[in-house]
């Protein structure tokens, strides 16, 4: 497909093109391809399950669509494993049925984003199988991190770092002639080899993989590991006898936030912009603070960055407004839109991690206060959408979705589990396919079951069950979604006015627009603050006063 007629073929609709700069203020949701919507009933989720539920997303009200990998895969980590970054993987369609997606979005004003992971590649890329196959001194060897091992026979990793998945971040490879060789490098699971960046055909391939991308039409990339990709120099070693993984987010390690990333973010953004229809770069960083993460979006690198500190910050009106603030100060300067998100693919479901205690991290097996949990998602959710600048929703979370807690070790599938080590591998909990209807074998998700089982209490959560249903979730969120659109002091921005409020009480206005989020567990009394536009609970005003229960947001407008 040439640009030429790519750029005809899926420039943006009248709607879009009018829209400056629409990702300061978009609300992206993002699609898990795997559990959105299965079209041939094969229990997997696919490109045509989800072209055909896009009516659906333009209706809630959001901007664009994020797509996790469905690239070609041996799926050793749900596609994050790639091995054809130009193929789409038969599992979930091919390339037209990929062509048909994003011009059906298009035509409905819905941006399609896709998933680019240039820190590791699968063991299966062609690259990395010939660079088994030739053995050392194999020019394509150089693309990745073969090190020779330490100790007297090379028996010991080349250096002490671990793999985000637990375990030593090194494997040891059998050499053509079978015997024990060289080391190669994988921050994450054995099946990804980490790319060698230092390499200009690591560089040269992914210049490419852009444009093909961005000649199809996709208007934009979210960057797995943006943080990654560049080692500090000699590969050096840690030390310590300290768990490392314990360090991610706290310091900047040897393999991640390496000041070098930046000048490849400075070449990317050059290609992007040769392209029409104001396309975009958003950044997976972790980094150990937000000032770190600002660094990622100067004007001459990527648009966007999660904000992870955010979603990491528990239900606690002091510790949320001191986020907000830090995020705000540190996005100013280099005038970028701060990003806020609850939930995602690799962490447990907000409606879950707020009814539990906090402190228990992003990571729970505990189902908790369900009722609870629900109550303060929906308000932590009114709170998101009414801060300055762009939110993500992760696929479900509109239907105020729990984590499953439950699923059985024989059918987990999250790569990290079946380590020694590390995380505790239960990302299947929020990765459950979503359900569309009261019935079926997965309630809509598909007519042959659902790759990962489904709660049988999901049916009353399903969209069928909560569409027109007044004070349901999904109609929560499509009424916060169209009143964020209506009002002119919602979306983009750069700051908040903080309103006296009691304690647990967060309040501040935006021009007209005043929100007031009760994270406590009773009720409070403040001003009532004007006309209420929404609210995540019942409101009760009495003599100029409103009385908030506890765990609740309110939104007014004083005009």
């Amino acid at each position: 497909m040439s640009q030429q007629h790519s750029a005809l073929a899926s420039a943006p609709t009248p709607a879009q093109a009018k829209r400056g700069d629409w990702w300061r203020d978009a609300v992206i949701y993002q699609v898990y391809p795997r559990s959105f919507a299965d079209s041939n009933g094969d229990g997997m989720g696919d490109l045509e399950g989800i072209r055909s539920r896009l009516p659906y997303l333009r209706d809630l009200g959001v901007d664009a669509v994020w797509l996790s990998p469905f690239y070609a895969s041996p799926q050793a980590d749900a596609g994050y494993d790639v091995a054809d970054y130009r193929a789409v993987d038969p599992m979930f369609g091919n390339l037209l049925d990929a062509d048909a997606l994003i011009r059906d979005a298009h035509e409905l004003s819905l941006r399609i984003i896709v998933d680019l992971v240039p820190n590791h590649s699968s063991d299966q890329h062609e690259w990395f199988k010939r660079a088994l196959r030739e053995g050392p001194g194999s020019p394509l060897r150089d693309r990745y991190h073969f090190r020779p091992g330490k100790g007297e026979h090379g028996e010991l990793p080349p250096n002490d770092w671990e793999s985000i998945f637990g375990g030593p971040a090194w494997t040891r490879v059998t050499e053509p002639d079978g015997t024990p060789g060289e080391w190669y490098l994988h921050l994450f699971a054995p099946e990804q080899p980490d790319f060698n960046w230092e390499h200009p055909a690591v560089g040269d391939e992914f210049r490419s993989i852009l444009r093909f991308w961005l000649d199809m039409g996709v208007d934009g990339f979210r960057i797995d590991v943006a943080h990654g990709m560049v080692k500090a120099e000699g590969l050096p070693d840690i030390g310590g006898d300290g768990d490392q993984l314990k360090l991610l987010g706290n310091d900047v390690m040897p393999f991640f936030d390496q000041d070098g990333v930046h000048d490849i973010y400075r070449q990317w953004r050059l290609i992007l912009d040769e392209y029409a229809g104001e396309r975009i770069f958003v950044a997976e960083a972790w980094t150990p603070t937000v000032a770190r993460t600002a660094n990622y979006v100067r004007p001459d690198e990527l648009h966007q960055a999660f904000n992870f500190q955010y979603l990491g910050t528990h239900w606690d009106a002091e510790e949320l407004r001191k986020v907000v603030d830090l995020t705000l100060e540190a996005m100013r300067p280099v005038g970028a839109p701060a990003t806020w998100v609850l939930s995602n693919h690799d962490v447990t479901r907000h409606a879950t991690r707020f009814a539990n205690p906090a402190g228990l991290g992003t990571q729970i097996r505990t189902a908790g206060d369900r009722a609870l949990g629900l109550r303060r998602a929906r308000a932590a959710t009114l709170l998101m959408l009414a801060l300055p600048g762009s939110a993500y929703i992760y696929q479900g979370e509109e239907l105020g979705l729990p984590d499953v807690v439950d699923l059985p070790d024989e059918v987990r599938q999250d790569p990290a589990y079946f380590r020694g080590a590390g995380q505790d591998g239960f990302r299947d909990g929020c990765r459950v396919p979503i359900p569309w209807t009261r019935e079926g074998s997965s309630y809509g998700f598909g007519t042959g079951g659902s790759w990962l089982p489904q709660p049988a209490e999901w049916a009353d959560l399903s969209v069928e069950a909560q569409t027109g249903v007044a004070g349901s979730t999904l109609e929560l969120y499509r009424s916060a979604l169209a009143v964020r659109r209506a009002e002119p002091d919602l979306g983009a921005g750069d700051s908040v006015a903080w309103l006296r409020a009691p304690e647990g009480v967060l309040a501040f206005r935006r021009g007209e627009f005043v929100c007031v989020a009760n994270t406590t567990g009773e009720s409070v009394t403040t001003p009532a603050y004007g006309r209420v536009l929404l609210a995540s609970g019942e409101v009760a005003e009495v003599d100029g006063d409103a009385k908030i229960p506890a765990d609740t947001t309110v939104w007014w407008t004083t005009a």
